[in-house]
């Protein structure tokens, strides 16, 4: 991903000279404010794609002095890293909404409820400042058609998809007597048509691919009633029909936003590694188009979110739907160390199909994106619809765990995965029985303090000299991942003081995890012990001092 347009200056021009910045310039040959602002605070494009066990690979945090959501513990080569997130980045939107004044739990919910795909919108940390300092407002769409330094808003028809449920669709269809067209109405609050971005009085231009356009009534209503469940239609506001119409220019799924779908397809950018990409493209018997298959672990295929099945639709933003096998193959190979793939899992291809549209059109709208949509796009954006909170999720329980154990000849039993030079440890492979395990110590337990000391912000080696050094005891605070995450998206820090008086479900050592547990588990035969396994530097599973992996 390239960077933002830094650094870019009006000066005093002695020979009289325009100035230039990203080519704007109003018609007396200089820049006005807002056109220098446009250019020196443009964020960032970055879209992140992972699979379910994944993470994007980075945390996103409030912190105290510091203004905005920022971006916190990059994992060194991981998603968030490879597709140029740099520390201290300011998230600027989530799929498109503007976030910069949203409370942070919100902002975390809209990064959970995207899935394995999420598009930001990120700002450096210099920048961001500096435009805070200025009264820059962030929410401008920096990138829509300037004529005589006025912004203009271009505005463009949706794609919905609607799944039909038992309570149906959720909306009703009118016509107006002695008026061309069908309407939207009815639109049930939460329902279908709601959450897929219909909305009351847009305008049916096409179902499921087929041109509505004259069509009557009756003749949309029995399309619908055969659709078998599912339908893409293609709608228009009134701004939006009024804008075509004046213009004399047809409307059709071409010119239209996917934003509204909810299945997207996925842009993985990667770097060749020593063994290349790591994936084989295939072929299938019965099924049209070129397959991902094969993905080897820890490859730049699989680390940027590839998946087995996955259909190849571009690369480098060349469309390859219709090419032979040997024609992609070559395609790749043509791109050199780096290539950017626009996949499909089987679901969204399945919905594009629906709509006779391609995903194509998604890569479009993705890299012309240069900048924010207008604020009118923004506001009628479909709400999130979260389910309601269960008693598990109030605040009382969000607690951490505060575990204390004795090192045993086997040591304690538990791996510290971390990246080498980088903040963030958690919990892995605590060896059942051992004392990591009788004193609570559970897989993806965050690691907040070790014997009273926070190491949030501490890199992994730090965190492993405070273990070495704790002897033969050891204290630690920690918070399953589900937790932590929840805690610090509402800027709760984890201090001890959230565990209150102390109890069994908070304190663990070898001798309370007994008494804490209502009935005894069954007995199971003791594992015989693994032999060692080579391991990667992002894990530390001490075994000896002289080793990079040490086992604790």
């Amino acid at each position: 991903m390239g960077g933002g347009l830094g650094g870019v200056h009006a000066g005093d021009n002695t020979d009289n000279s325009p100035t230039v910045a990203s080519g704007l310039l109003l018609s007396n040959g200089t820049l006005s404010k807002k056109e220098l602002d446009m250019a020196r605070y443009m964020p960032r494009v970055i879209s992140l794609n992972k699979r379910s066990e994944q993470t994007f690979g980075f945390y996103l945090r409030v912190e105290h002095g510091e203004e905005g959501h920022l971006v916190r513990c990059l994992e060194m080569g991981g998603n968030a890293e490879l597709a140029g997130m740099k520390d201290g980045d300011r998230i600027l939107r989530v799929n498109g909404t503007f976030v910069d004044g949203l409370p942070h739990s919100e902002v975390v919910e809209l990064v959970r409820s995207s899935g394995s795909s999420v598009l930001f919108h990120v700002l450096d940390e210099a920048s961001y400042k500096q435009a805070k300092a200025q009264g820059v407002n962030l929410a401008d769409p920096h990138s829509s058609p300037v004529t005589n330094g006025v912004s203009k808003h271009v505005p463009k028809p949706k794609l919905c998809y609607l799944v039909k449920n038992n309570s149906g669709y959720g909306f009703s269809l009118r016509s107006v007597k002695g008026q061309q067209g069908l309407f939207m109405t009815e639109v049930v609050p939460g329902g279908v048509a709601d959450q897929a971005g219909v909305r009351v009085n847009d305008r049916l231009l096409e179902i499921n691919g087929d041109d509505m356009d004259g069509s009557t009534h009756e003749q949309a209503v029995e399309k619908i009633k055969s659709a078998g469940g599912a339908l893409m239609f293609l709608l228009a506001d009134e701004e939006t029909y009024r804008h075509y119409q004046s213009k004399h220019k047809k409307m059709g799924a071409w010119l239209a936003t996917t934003k509204y779908l909810p299945h997207k397809p996925r842009i993985a950018e990667m770097t060749k590694g020593s063994d290349g990409y790591g994936f084989l493209l295939k072929e299938e018997p019965k099924l049209s188009g070129h397959f991902i298959r094969d993905i080897d672990r820890r490859s730049p295929a699989d680390r940027v979110g590839l998946m087995d099945m996955d259909r190849l639709v571009a690369v480098d933003g060349k469309d390859v739907s219709e090419f032979s096998h040997e024609q992609v193959v070559e395609c790749i190979r043509m791109s050199g160390s780096q290539c950017s793939l626009l996949v499909v899992d089987k679901e969204t291809d399945q919905m594009y199909q629906k709509g006779k549209v391609s995903p194509m059109l998604f890569w479009e709208e993705t890299k012309s994106l240069s900048s924010p949509p207008s604020y009118n796009e923004a506001v009628t954006a479909p709400a999130i619809q979260r389910p309601p909170s269960p008693v598990q999720d109030r605040d009382e329980v969000l607690k951490p765990k505060l575990c204390k154990m004795e090192k045993t000849s086997a040591g304690y039993g538990f791996h510290l995965n971390g990246l080498q030079g980088v903040c963030g440890q958690y919990i892995k492979e605590v060896v059942k029985g051992g004392a990591a395990d009788r004193a609570g110590l559970e897989d993806d337990d965050m690691v907040v303090e070790v014997n009273g000391v926070n190491v949030e912000k501490s890199i992994h080696e730090e965190v492993v000299g405070l273990i070495r050094s704790s002897g033969n005891t050891l204290e630690m605070l920690v918070a399953s991942r589900n937790i932590y995450e929840r805690l610090t998206a509402k800027g709760v820090p984890i201090t001890r003081a959230l565990l209150g008086e102390t109890s069994y479900a908070q304190v663990h050592t070898p001798e309370t995890r007994e008494m804490r547990q209502e009935t005894p588990p069954p007995s199971q035969p003791e594992e015989p012990e693994q032999p060692a396994r080579s391991r990667s530097s992002s894990e530390s599973s001490c075994a000896s001092d002289a080793s990079v992996d040490l086992r604790f």
